[in-house]
């Protein structure tokens, strides 16, 4: 197979290293026919001085006195008989091509085994949820590790800590907190005017906007404790009343901004009164807006304006105020009790993220009027960062506690904490600790945790079965993933080795289920080097087998086999231009091609189920641009033909569920070959080409309003870059300019504040794709300046790393990719169509780098147009797939 695989690397035709492959497997066949007998008796020998020398070592004592593994055995022997029995049926049903009713039954039986015989790992989850609560309650560390491989430990990936911030937590509490307020809910201050008007707030809300209100709540609670000698605690209503100066409108909009952090009625007209106020009251922040309207109102026109700080970082400051008075212990009204410590709080704040908290502090229950409320069903660890996370809206993670908090964040209905906790399980699951993330979701019932844990299993299969956790699975949820369709690995042995590895954990419960696992197992895909693992494995002799000899005429089998492997998203190809057949004419599409499925043959030859999805609305299009934007595709700008002013700046959105096109608000410029990118629920339209200016302008769509609007400029006219959003920017690669240069500039992007540029490619290159993998961008494809003036295409490929700044080559592409569409699926870069600059041909082929490998490999070809095609990566309802 070294052989063979070299001669493909050198350029060989496939067919040629296919013919090679074909005369092993012929003299593996014939030395294998001639040992097969010979191999036999010799295994059969083997076996019998191994029962003489148990015999010797008394083998027959240990029968004796295990009556019950007797019977285990004889109930195993009557399984065997059973599925024996069922090997002549199960061949013939086989060969007319359909599943029939013996395969069903059998696996039927196969599940009511598997429910039989690996009870134990079915209470697996049960058994660790209470080694958890004995860790809890202050046991010793599980010494058990027998289950982790020293390449796991080495990893440490559960002792990382990660913070994780909920952005607009600041917003979403404010926003329930004047909703409480507005129902009389947990309000505890009532400030009246002279003029008559009275404000039931919370005390703790206002405080943190004025000084007065915090310095009457710090004299509360220092009153209290000198009378009392006990905490300030319990529910304590009170109220004020304001001087003269203080009238109702002026204090409505301080108490408008502690709630939103703006203030709707302020003009020149309400600015006397809300300024008196907020001198009144100590509320420095409100007196900065009065400053910033009297500065506004006599600033002429063309004058710079300052830029002012937005409502929500308002309400950040104000929730940071908030947290130094439960610090402080001003303003709190109840203590929480949790064995390992106990927490002095706010109430309102505790009800606003909790459900749990909100029905005890809010419906009569007695906990209502206690000053102090026990919860000994929680560790004062756990509790304490959920009222951290209250007061801040952020939680330190890693894979050691993930679990527990998400656990109490259920418990509790905390929901800022539960938000947290599953961003971080989505985020960050890994090969290490997918197979968790399953049995927790599938434990507590939360499908789409457990969707996107299992979708991980298929798609990293090749680097979960080095994990011995994949040895814990059930029967039944391993034959689940070996039978999905997308289920995505390199070869067939990797399947193998897995059923192998799950069977050897436990032979003597898991041996029966053996033969079912094995039939998800393509063994005439199998290389012959591969297939020799399979023929000396010790397992066939050591279990006394006879698997072997079906799994052997399988390799044989000269039938047509492949694996289908279909992917969880659908890579979906969007209009472009093709030549015809006879190179006579050139035609553009309308269409949306998705892949159906991907084959995978013998000798790892591939090729691509297209289908025709739909049809975009006139006019059809190519050196257009597309997005995905909540599931749905926006499709933009482009060319309808050839000419001059054939540019487009119309934009449809294809909604996939309903199978509709709907035609948006048009850009304000004609744009071909720009670039679009999604950033922060906003689509970026960046540069372009309209015949025969290239534009720096770029402009923003804003989906709720349906509106463009124009951003800072890019440096310098640009066309045929590429753009991608990452790590919360937008990076921009090479380009033509305004005078046809070829660029090699990578730079970052700013609506607000225009470009930062970054280290160069090697090469200066255009109409090339980008795309992310991982934590780096990969660029491929495309053309560039030749010696003489000209252009030439463009095989090299780079790699981009953001920490560093620094590019590196990869390996090198084997056609030329010019104007291709690029795309991300299944971990995997495509390159998808294009031409070649030099004889503009076009490439039919579709080539997928795989990092792994490191090594470009041919996927098949393209189902129709080729070149100034867009590519992207959809969620398709089931309907589409079949």
């Amino acid at each position: 197979m070294a052989v063979v695989a070299n001669l493909c690397l050198v350029g060989w035709d496939l067919t040629e290293a296919e013919e090679i492959e074909e005369e092993q497997k012929e003299e593996f066949y014939r030395e294998a026919k001639d040992a097969e007998e010979k191999g036999r008796h010799e295994v059969d020998d083997e076996v019998d001085a191994e029962e003489d020398r148990q015999l010797r070592e008394g083998a027959l004592v240990e029968e004796k006195n295990d009556g019950e593994e007797k019977q285990q055995e004889q109930s195993r022997e009557h399984v065997r008989t059973i599925e024996e029995e069922n090997i002549e049926e199960n061949q013939e049903s086989s060969s007319r091509g359909h599943k029939t009713v013996n395969e069903e039954n059998e696996l039927c039986n196969f599940e009511e085994k598997a429910k039989k015989l690996t009870a134990e790992e079915e209470t697996r989850f049960k058994v660790d949820q209470e080694k958890l609560q004995k860790d809890k309650e202050g046991s010793t560390v599980d010494e058990d590790a027998e289950h982790w491989t020293e390449k796991e430990a080495d990893a440490n990936y559960a002792d990382v800590v990660k913070m994780y911030c909920k952005g607009d937590h600041p917003t979403n509490l404010f926003r329930t907190l004047t909703e409480f307020r507005d129902s009389s809910l947990l309000t505890d201050l009532i400030l009246s005017t002279e003029d008559g008007k009275t404000f039931n707030i919370q005390s703790p809300v206002l405080a943190a906007v004025c000084s007065y209100i915090r310095e009457s709540l710090i004299q509360r609670h220092v009153h209290r404790v000198d009378e009392s000698k006990e905490p300030s605690v319990g529910v304590q209503r009170w109220s004020m009343s304001l001087g003269p100066e203080v009238d109702h409108v002026g204090l409505k909009a301080v108490v408008e901004f502690a709630y939103t952090g703006l203030i709707s009625c302020l003009n020149m007209s309400t600015l006397h009164q809300i300024k008196i106020a907020a001198q009144s009251l100590g509320a420095p922040r409100v007196l900065d807006l009065c400053k910033e309207v009297e500065e506004k109102s006599t600033k002429t026109e063309g004058q710079k304006k300052e830029v002012q700080m937005s409502a929500a970082e308002q309400m950040k400051i104000s929730l940071q105020s908030i947290k130094r008075l439960c610090m402080e212990r001003v303003g709190c009204d109840v203590i929480l009790e949790a064995p390992g410590g106990s927490f002095h709080v706010h109430r309102v704040i505790l009800a606003v993220c909790s459900d749990f908290f909100r029905g005890m502090f809010t419906s009569g229950m007695i906990e209502t009027f206690q000053p102090c409320v026990t919860l000994p069903f929680l560790l004062a660890s756990e509790l304490e960062v959920l009222i951290d996370c209250s007061y801040s809206g952020t939680l330190p993670l890693s894979w050691k506690c993930v679990f527990e908090i998400t656990c109490t964040a259920l418990q509790l209905q905390y929901q800022p904490a539960l938000s947290l906790c599953l961003n971080f399980l989505h985020q960050e699951i890994n090969p290490h600790s997918c197979l968790d993330v399953a049995s927790f979701a599938e434990a507590y019932e939360m499908p789409q945790l457990l969707e996107v844990a299992d979708d991980f299993v298929l798609l990293n299969f090749q680097k979960v079965a080095c994990v011995s956790k994949l040895n814990d699975l059930s029967a039944i949820k391993l034959l689940k993933y070996l039978k999905s369709p997308s289920l995505c690995v390199s070869s067939e042995l990797v399947v193998f080795k897995a059923v192998v590895a799950w069977i050897e954990a436990k032979p003597k419960t898991r041996l029966p289920f053996a033969k079912t696992l094995m039939k998800t197992i393509n063994f005439p895909l199998m290389t012959v080097e591969e297939f020799n693992e399979v023929k000396y494995l010790t397992m066939w002799s050591d279990h006394n087998l006879s698997l072997y000899e079906t799994i052997l005429d399988d390799f044989r089998s000269e039938k047509s086999h492949c694996r289908i492997y279909q992917p969880k998203e659908t890579l979906v190809l969007i209009g472009g231009d093709q030549i015809s057949e006879d190179l006579r004419g050139r035609s553009i599409s309308r269409e949306l091609w998705g892949l159906n499925a991907l084959r995978i043959y013998t000798g790892r030859k591939k090729a691509m189920d297209w289908k025709k999805l739909a049809e975009m609305p006139e006019p059809e299009r190519f050196s257009h641009e597309v997005a995905v934007l909540k599931g749905q595709l926006y499709v933009l700008g482009g060319k309808h033909y050839y000419g001059i002013s054939d540019n487009l700046n119309s934009v449809l959105r294809y909604d996939p569920l309903q199978n509709s096109w709907e035609s948006l608000t048009e850009m304000q410029k004609d744009r071909g070959s720009f670039s679009v990118v999604v950033l922060d629920g906003m689509i970026y339209a960046i540069g372009g080409h309209c015949d025969p200016e290239y534009m720096e302008s770029v402009e923003r769509y804003c989906p709720t309003e349906n509106s463009w609007s124009f951003t800072w400029p890019l440096d310098l006219p640009l066309a045929g870059h590429v753009a991608k959003a990452f790590q919360g920017k937008i990076f921009i690669s090479g380009g033509l300019s305004s005078i046809s240069q070829h660029l090699s500039s990578m730079f970052l992007y700013h609506p607000e504040t225009g470009s930062t540029y970054l280290a160069n490619m090697a090469k200066p290159r255009a109409h090339h794709c980008m795309e992310i993998l991982g934590e780096r961008l990969y660029v491929a494809g495309g053309i560039t300046s030749d010696d003489n003036m000209g252009m030439a295409d463009l095989l090299t490929c780079e790699v981009y790393n953001p920490v560093a700044d620094s590019w590196t080559a990869f390996t090198s592409l084997s056609v030329p990719h010019v104007t291709a569409g690029g795309a991300v699926l299944g971990g995997k870069f495509y390159v998808l169509g294009g031409y070649s600059h030099e004889d503009f041909s076009e490439t039919k082929l579709v080539h997928c780098y795989d990092p792994t490998t490191k090594r470009w490999e041919n996927m098949g070809n393209m189902p129709g147009p080729n070149s100034d095609i867009r590519a992207s990566v959809l969620c398709l309802p089931p309907h589409f797939r079949m």
